[in-house]
């Protein structure tokens, strides 16, 4: 699944330790959800989204490998 939380957390001038913060996970967590290599709970999605002020569907985007 492709995201752009890197890039939203840029804007936000956000670490991936002070985004894993306010989402309650490890910054582990935020690098591997980062990197697509982590499938994330709709709580999850729904919480970094809401630290974005914006939709899971500005964030996150499924890819064709994600159907199979």
């Amino acid at each position: 699944m492709k995201n752009s939380i890197k890039v939203e957390r840029a804007k936000m001038n956000l670490t991936q330790a002070e985004l894993a913060e306010k989402v309650k996970v490890s910054r582990q967590t935020i690098n591997a959800i980062e990197l697509g290599k982590y499938n994330l709970s709709t709580i999850l999605a729904l919480k970094i989204a809401s630290v974005f002020n914006t939709s899971v569907h500005d964030i996150f985007e499924l890819e064709e490998s994600d159907f199979e």
